[in-house]
């Protein structure tokens, strides 16, 4: 007996890895949690049905159909809701949901989705496929699971009727896989509703159960052009003919490795087309000719930048057209920037956001949120508003292998993060 009693308390916990310390919890917070419970297979319905859509960023068709399912869900719990058409941009638009309160109590919250997935209409992988707590489907990760875990935190929250002087914008962008541009149209009611909150938190796919970013890098393109005189070969390195401009390019690239490098830095230069002609257009599409006879006239290099501040992104351009002015003989080079996502600086306001991430996964036994390392993040939708307000990003779905066929969502813990996140509001809304 004594057995059978050990082995059946292995099982409980086995089974049950976070038991929720009541302790830390008042009435009302143990209710929201119950309700995130209650709701939780209609929250699996309600994302399989968004993964049965395909809503890829170059399908406004899609993107809109799943904008028509949230707006019935929000409208269910009180929201007041609105679409935004992007197609001024060549985009689908993007949703808005908002509460109405007469008074308003507490932070100010924006929660941040997205719509859009990296899998277009032709894509192969098209369907939610359920194996007991584990999902597969076309941006069932990244990000409709997160886009679910906003939702439903907000309709436990409302039925356990603690939203009444609350003010909250949900917003699910139907870009972020690829942005409208110019940013000042696609992202211009993003940061308008940015600027009416005080904390903003976004879902991006999860970097782990425990972690939570406070720092997103920036996401800038650079464009390097080299020219030289075109001669015979067997003149290079002479005074009237000098390097050429494979050589000069080759000087700029290796300038950049060996004098570049700081923490949080990263620069890829992704495309070299070099020879005596070179054409390349935006798409990444290019050719090069040349022979071993002639001196190169021209190289053309595409390349990433990613930065952790705008202090950062101001001094690396600096040095790196410093560099491209440097010419060798018979040469010249320029370089040009294009900025797409700005910086989410590490701040204090984002590490107190944290502290009561933290203190609300402690409470529920769930473990301690740590902050995730910024140089291991890409760029979100969340940047563009971090100059507005205090944010953290991270928050949505764990799995694994976003953007690839295999992508997967463990439902299990989009339960257990739709109430952490359902407990972060709470206190939001009711603190200072």
């Amino acid at each position: 007996m004594k057995a059978i009693i050990i082995k059946t308390i292995c099982v409980i916990f086995l089974l049950f890895p976070f038991i929720i310390n009541a302790q830390n919890l008042t009435k009302t917070e143990q209710n929201i949690l119950n309700l995130v419970d209650k709701n939780h297979e209609d929250a699996i319905v309600l994302l399989e049905k968004t993964v049965n859509i395909n809503s890829g960023t170059m399908n406004p068709n899609g993107v809109k159909k799943v904008a028509e399912l949230f707006d019935e869900s929000f409208k269910n719990i009180g929201f007041s809701n609105r679409w935004v058409d992007q197609s001024e941009v060549n985009r689908a638009g993007h949703f808005f949901a908002e509460t109405q309160p007469k008074k308003i109590k507490g932070k100010k919250i924006l929660m941040i989705g997205h719509f859009d997935t990296v899998f277009e209409e032709d894509s192969p992988f098209q369907s939610f496929v359920r194996k007991d707590s584990i999902a597969f489907g076309p941006g069932v990760n990244d990000m409709k699971g997160g886009n679910i875990i906003i939702l439903y935190a907000l309709k436990a929250l409302k039925q356990a009727g603690v939203l009444e002087n609350a003010q909250i914008i949900a917003s699910y962008t139907g870009d972020e896989e690829s942005t409208g541009n110019p940013i000042s149209i696609s992202r211009k009611d993003l940061i308008e509703a940015a600027k009416r909150s005080n904390v903003a938190l976004a879902f991006e796919t999860s970097t782990g159960f425990n972690y939570a970013t406070v720092a997103r890098r920036s996401s800038s393109s650079w464009d390097l052009e080299v020219s030289a005189k075109r001669a015979h070969s067997s003149g290079i390195f002479s005074k009237n003919t000098g390097s050429g401009a494979i050589f000069e390019a080759s000087r700029i690239l290796n300038s950049f490795y060996n004098e570049l490098p700081e923490q949080y830095l990263t620069f890829n230069p992704s495309l070299i087309l070099g020879g005596s002609k070179v054409e390349y257009d935006e798409k990444g599409n290019g050719t090069a000719e040349g022979k071993s006879n002639i001196v190169p006239e021209k190289v053309i290099v595409h390349g990433d930048l990613r930065c952790i501040s705008n202090e950062q992104i101001q001094q690396i351009e600096t040095k790196m057209r410093a560099i491209v002015a440097n010419n060798l003989p018979q040469t010249t080079a320029n370089i040009s920037f294009k900025h797409h996502y700005p910086p989410m600086k590490p701040t204090d306001g984002n590490y107190q956001l944290l502290k009561v991430l933290n203190q609300v996964s402690l409470d529920l036994n769930q473990g301690e949120v740590k902050a995730y390392d910024p140089g291991k993040r890409g760029a979100g939708d969340i940047s563009f508003v971090a100059d507005y307000v205090d944010g953290l990003d991270g928050l949505g779905a764990t799995g694994n292998g976003a953007h690839s066929f295999n992508e997967s969502i463990n439902l299990n813990q989009m339960r257990l993060q739709t109430q952490r996140i359902a407990l972060l509001i709470y206190r939001l809304i009711n603190s200072k």
